[in-house]
Parts: structure tokens; sequence; C-alpha cells
């Protein structure tokens, strides 16, 4: 069994479900009292988010840097980064290490074209639905992401950050995600990516007929094929 370093905190919701994701999964898989062997490095959420609002990405890809550094020093083997808005600045972490960095957009886009799509809509930040780090970086893998109008991101980006970030699940936020998934459906979306990784705790596959690629749950199954070696 392999350890896994992860760069978490941003945020705590999401960093947990990922915990408990990837250690009910190794279970599964190997029975009695098997859990994953995880580094874990927590970042303060508030200092990230300010260089998000900064556009200081340099900044975030040193901090992030650091700790990935530090997490192989403790002995981890790979490098999950426990979040889709920061891997923005997935190339200086990668910069920073010697051991295998899970990308979250390799896991994701091999899902969709396993079954079978192209056109995706695409809801998270509003740095993941406008920036080019996640639309190119899909489009490369052969993913076209469709994403709503300009209003509609603010408020998807406002709701995760205060609402779902600090444990808030509200229902006019889900019932405004569910109307966005079937406007962005109508313009030709054949599922939809929950390109946030506290989308999950929203909204879930029993919510509409699209199929759904939850990367926070798709980034933990590649995880524990990383943990296990398979």
């Amino acid at each position: 069994m392999k350890t896994l370093g992860i760069l978490g905190g941003m945020s705590p919701e999401s960093t947990a479900s990922y915990y408990l994701n990837i250690n009910r999964a190794v279970n599964r898989r190997l029975g009695v009292n098997h859990s994953a062997k995880i580094l874990l490095s927590s970042l303060e959420f508030e200092e990230i988010v300010e260089c998000q609002k900064s556009a200081n990405w340099q900044r975030a890809g040193e901090i992030l840097g650091i700790q990935a550094k530090l997490l192989e020093q403790a002995g981890a083997e790979g490098i999950l980064l426990a979040t889709n808005t920061m891997h923005k600045v997935a190339a200086q972490i990668i910069a920073n290490i010697s051991v295998p960095f899970l990308h979250i957009l390799d896991v994701v886009a091999q899902r969709i074209k396993a079954n079978g799509l192209q056109n995706v809509a695409l809801l998270g930040t509003s740095f993941t639905m406008s920036d080019s780090f996640y639309l190119e970086g899909l489009k490369a893998r052969g993913v076209t992401p469709l994403v709503p109008d300009e209003k509609a991101r603010g408020e998807i980006h406002r709701i995760i950050f205060d609402e779902l970030c600090l444990g808030l699940i509200k229902t006019e936020s889900k019932a405004f995600y569910l109307e966005t998934i079937e406007k962005l459906r109508a313009l030709g979306a054949q599922g939809v990516i929950l390109g946030c990784t506290e989308i999950g705790l929203l909204i879930n596959q029993k919510d509409s007929a699209l199929p759904f690629f939850d990367t926070a749950a798709l980034h933990s199954e590649m995880a524990v094929d990383f943990i296990l070696d398979r």
C-alpha cells in the first residue's frame, strides 16, 4: 500500500469527504480493518482565498508547493490536491515534488469519454468556469465544457464560498443549481461536471436525468487506485 499526501483544507468540508471516501473505499476493497495510509496538510483556507481575491496565484502556488514538498519529505509517495480551483497552480506544485501528482482533470475527462460524452456542463467557482487552466485543460483532454452566463456564474460562485464551504445547505440554492443545469441541457449539455469539490454536498445524481461527474468522488477513486497500486 502506498502513502498518499493530500493538500486539503480548501475547504475543510470537501477535505473531510475526501478523507472518508478514500478510507471507506480502501476498506471495501481490502476488508477487515484496513484503511488508507494518508498524510494530510490542511491549509488555512482564508490565506488561499485572499490569494484568489487578489489574483496572487504566484503566492498561492508557493504556499501549496512548499506544503507538497513537506508531504513528500514526510513519506508521501504521491500528492493529491483536494480542490478544483487550485489546480490553477498545479504546475508550481509539480515543480516542487519528485513524486506523482494526481491531476483531477485526468480522471474527470477519462470518465466522461468512457461514457461516450463530449459536451458537458461545467459548474464550479468563477475561476474554474472562466479560466483557461480548467476550460482548456478539458478541451486538451477531449471534453468540451459548456458554462453558464456571467450572472449565473457569479451566483454559483457565491453559493460555494458563502454557503457550501461553511457547511450551509439551502433549498433555494439547490433549486438555482438545478435550474442552471436545465438551461445548459437545452444548449446541448450531455452531462454535468460538478467542478467544485463542495458541489456534491448540495446536489447529487438523483436530482437530474443528466449524468453527473462529481469531481471529488472521481478524484477519490483515483486516489484509491494509486494507494492500492492498481
